[in-house]
């Protein structure tokens, strides 16, 4: 058993400030006995297109470099929501994963880009300047397999179903919702895909910023195995906790055996 907190934050236009907000996060809940801790999509970058690539970094960039050491000095593992990542010439939304000593262990970049027009709602083209990553991601811990995916991916089930069936008993969501989406699909995205897969799911949102370019819902949360909510934020600023229990895990896949009944030759 393991404590996960998921940290809540405004980032700003300023990276060294929203840097500083991650450290004073980060530092309170590793010294409320945090061992994995999680950051908000984007945290680093106001989130939309006119910034992505002005904000985009390399990987030897300032931003992770911060959180790997952030990471060493508070020996966590750091899942580091996400930022603008800058490749060559193509930029992605990608969240950096880290072991206790900083290492990068992991990277997941967002696989489905969130290119969406809701009536009477929002409107967003994230491929007008992302590119979409190639591969699911499960990173190895100390205390066992985390999938990680980012915000628009958990639309689409086959991905956590891929990382239950790589071994993820933990699936950790950096994501943000509007306030057209966020109302109507949040809870029940984040509940059933941890229902489907009988995995603890955890969806870490930015606090929301009414005054921002981007307002997220906020209501970041940690679903059980059995689809329960073992923690739920609000809309403001918090870090949320629960104990992580990768034997209740288990314990639920053998009362209800669901990934052992799959009938993959039908579907």
């Amino acid at each position: 058993m393991f404590k996960l907190a998921l940290c809540q934050l405004k980032g700003s236009f300023d990276k060294e400030e929203s840097r500083q907000t991650v450290r004073k996060f980060v530092t309170e809940a590793a010294s409320n006995g945090a061992q994995v801790v999680a950051l908000p999509e984007m945290w680093d970058c106001p989130y939309a297109n006119e910034y992505f690539r002005e904000y985009a970094e390399p990987e030897d960039g300032e931003t992770v470099k911060f959180m790997s050491q952030l990471a060493s000095e508070l020996g966590i593992y750091l899942i580091g929501g996400s930022i603008s990542e800058l490749d060559g010439d193509k930029v992605y939304n990608t969240s950096f994963c880290f072991d206790k000593e900083g290492n990068i262990i992991g990277k997941h970049r967002k696989a489905h880009l969130f290119d969406i027009d809701v009536k009477g709602g929002i409107r967003f083209m994230e491929s007008d300047t992302l590119t979409a990553g190639e591969s699911s991601t499960v990173i190895d811990t100390e205390f066992g397999k985390i999938g990680v995916a980012i915000c628009y991916d958990v639309r689409f089930p086959e991905l956590s179903r891929r990382m239950a069936l790589d071994g993820a008993k933990l699936i950790v969501l950096p994501a943000a919702f509007n306030m057209t989406t966020g109302p109507a699909h949040w809870d029940l995205s984040m509940r059933a895909r941890a229902l489907d897969n009988q995995v603890y799911f955890a969806a870490n949102s930015p606090a929301r910023d009414e005054e921002g370019v981007y307002v997220a819902y906020g209501n970041s949360c940690i679903a059980t195995p059995w689809g329960e909510f073992a923690a739920h934020a609000d809309e403001k600023e918090c870090i949320i906790y629960a104990d992580i229990d990768f034997d209740y895990v288990d314990s639920i896949r053998e009362q209800l055996p669901l990934l052992k009944h799959r009938r993959p030759e039908l579907y």
